[in-house]
Formats: C-alpha cells, sequence, structure tokens
C-alpha cells in the first residue's frame, strides 16, 4: 500500500476539475478554485512531485482507430509461477490490441481489455497470442458491448475513526 498525502479541500476541487478535462489552464482552474494562478500551479507541481497526478492521458475512439470491437479477456495461467508470468505480463502490454491489463484474485489470474478491429480478428488475438502460449490455461472471452466514464477519483471521505477502532465512519 502506497502513503496517500493529506490533500484538502482545494487540491480536491483541482483534481476534479483536471479529471474532467486535462487541458484546463492553471489561469482557468485558479478562477474555478478561487485561488492564485501561481498558488494552482504550486498545488499542481506538488501533487506531480509526490505522486498524486501521474500525467496526462490522450484518449482515442477505439472505432475511429478501426478497432470498433472491444472485449474483456479471462486468462487462467498454469502454473501461476513468477518465471512464467513476467514473460506473459510484457507480452500482453506490447500487443496493439491490449488497452488494459489487470492481475486479479479469484479463478482467473489476468482479466485484458482489447480493442479489435471484427471478431475474425478477435480471433486472431486469441488464438496466436493467448492460447498458442504454454503458460495459458484457460481464455474466456466477452464482448463489450458499451462502457461509460465514471467520475473522477477521489479519496475517500475523511472518517474519525481509526483504522481497527471497529467504529463506523461518520456519514459525509
Amino acid at each position: 500500500m502506497t502513503d496517500s498525502i493529506a490533500l484538502d479541500t482545494v487540491d480536491l476541487h483541482i483534481l476534479r476539475l483536471l479529471q474532467n478535462d486535462a487541458r484546463t489552464t492553471y489561469r482557468d482552474l485558479a478562477a474555478e478554485v478561487g485561488v492564485a494562478p501561481s498558488t494552482c500551479l504550486d498545488r499542481v507541481a506538488r501533487m506531480r512531485r509526490t505522486g498524486v497526478i501521474l500525467g496526462h492521458q490522450l484518449r482515442l475512439d477505439p472505432a475511429k482507430m478501426r478497432r470498433g470491437l472491444e472485449a474483456l479477456l479471462s486468462v487462467q495461467v498454469r502454473p501461476h509461477r513468477r518465471e512464467l508470468i513476467g514473460p506473459f505480463v510484457e507480452r500482453i502490454r506490447t500487443l496493439p490490441e491490449s488497452r488494459a491489463l489487470f492481475h486479479l484474485t479469484g479463478p482467473d489470474d489476468y482479466l485484458v481489455h482489447v480493442a479489435v478491429t471484427d471478431t475474425a480478428d478477435l480471433q486472431r488475438l486469441v488464438l496466436d497470442e493467448f492460447t498458442s502460449r504454454r503458460e495459458v490455461a484457460r481464455v474466456e472471452t466477452r464482448l463489450i458491448f458499451q462502457q461509460w466514464e465514471c467520475g473522477p477519483l477521489l479519496p475517500p471521505a475523511a472518517t474519525t475513526a481509526g483504522p481497527g477502532t471497529g467504529q463506523a465512519p461518520e456519514p459525509g
């Protein structure tokens, strides 16, 4: 578990705005939050330096990139040993079809979000890049019909009860 840093309401407001539009200028952020532009710049720089802000991403429409069919692949790796999963993870991360890779608990070891051109391309990907690997025991494919972005990531509401106290958090 990584250490968190203290974020006040101004920091959280800045993060909420940047997650909605990372191209927002410091002047516009400062005006919206109610601080000086230099203060806003300092706060964003501190959140970058401490690792709260990891970077900025460009989102593309997979359909407009001729990858309109998206799927989730549940993958079992057997045996689940470090010397096998390291090369597996690195290979999957290099595939142009891979959008995200998750290491899981439970019956499946990995969940891979992929974007392909059509069902034939998905079949080729599964057969050539997944089930052909000796460490892959099983792949289950689920097509994605639609997906939605969710709200900004913010820390949990502050509570007065400490961890392990058995007390319920106060309503926020």
